[in-house]
């Protein structure tokens, strides 16, 4: 009888060298993130965090999940892998932020057909660098190595992350009223949303390279379209403290139509005026290389806005000077009216 052929994981694509290093690595960022709440290392079965449940009255825990979507195309053409790190961690953090929730801890998922030990730390390193910024550990997650599932030298990125917020201070929408002031917080660009269309227009119809450079933007384009998506996390937190806000929403996937409805009641409309806060180059390009429609353009991208605070008009300046101290701009781009419910572009 013949021998048979011997296989073993590496044969079968699989690197536990390169795991092995880039857990190392992981371990040594992720711990950087750690607070005294923090009870186990990296690497246990399961993350453990003692909740400061003396720091509310009566705690309700929020949690979220997101990706990165297909702005990790960018990361795969330029190189760099550090930013999207921050991205999915800041898009968590304004998601739960919206109902005044504070973030406790983060968890990632990265999956890989090969896995790059170097990669994997650019990636870990945004990780931990938005994670110290919002005050929360990194306190686990997962790195699956799947040969023949992902594209070469392609991956994908998710989070979740886990907060807290006093039951009697969620925020919902429910006491927007009319007469109510609505405040936009701008945006650094496309954060994570419309890449799809951004890559079609960019590279396909504009025939741009990540290397080319286009008027009005400072960096090549490729740059420019992996801006880290932005927490406004300490911003609104000073807001919190001092202003009864009525509403909030995080300006993702569907704009501003699409975001701002999911918190309007019913018999009221927000009206949103579009020349109230200046357009950035970024979106013209866009709109104009691929001859995109308004109406598209703000399904598509958050246009500018990041995320939306809606607060009694008597708040409202009060509210823009907190904001303003902590660095933080804003504009009124428009108020809560009588009506079916809906959200108008003006």
């Amino acid at each position: 009888m013949g021998k048979k052929n011997k296989v073993d994981y590496a044969s079968a694509g699989v690197n536990l060298q390169a795991a092995d290093e880039a857990l190392d690595e992981i371990k040594k960022l992720a711990r950087t993130t750690f607070n005294s709440n923090t009870l186990s290392d990296i690497g246990a079965f399961g993350g453990l965090f003692r909740p400061p449940i003396e720091d509310f009255e009566n705690p309700v825990l929020v949690a979220s999940a997101d990706g990165v979507g297909t702005k990790l195309k960018l990361a795969f053409m330029t190189g760099i892998h550090d930013t999207v790190g921050q991205c999915i961690v800041n898009h968590c953090v304004n998601d739960i932020l919206v109902q005044g929730a504070t973030p406790l801890f983060f968890l990632d998922y990265v999956g890989v057909g090969v896995l790059k030990p170097h990669v994997m730390g650019q990636i870990v390193s945004g990780l931990t660098k938005s994670c110290k910024a919002n005050g929360m550990p990194l306190l686990g997650g997962e790195t699956a190595e799947l040969p023949g599932f992902y594209k070469e030298g392609e991956y994908d990125l998710t989070g979740t992350i886990i907060g807290m917020v006093d039951q009697k201070k969620i925020i919902d929408g429910s006491a927007i009223i009319e007469g109510d002031v609505i405040l936009g917080l701008p945006s650094d660009g496309l954060h994570t949303n419309g890449y799809s269309l951004a890559r079609k227009v960019c590279f396909e119809m504009g025939g741009l390279t990540v290397d080319s450079n286009i008027e009005g933007i400072t960096n090549p384009i490729g740059k420019e379209l992996l801006t880290v998506h932005k927490s406004y996390l300490k911003p609104v937190m000073a807001v919190l403290k001092k202003i009864s806000i009525h509403g909030m929403a995080h300006i993702t996937g569907g704009g501003i139509p699409g975001n701002l409805i999911r918190i309007i009641p019913k018999g009221l409309k927000a009206v949103i005026d579009k020349s109230s806060w200046p357009n950035l180059p970024i979106f013209e390009y866009i709109q104009k290389t691929g001859g995109v429609e308004d109406a598209d353009m703000f399904d598509a991208f958050n246009m500018g806005i990041g995320y939306i605070i809606v607060v009694k008009a008597a708040d409202a300046d009060q509210t823009r000077e907190i904001l303003e101290k902590t660095g933080q701009a804003s504009n009124v781009i428009g108020q809560i009216e009588a009506g079916d419910k809906a959200v108008e572009l003006k």
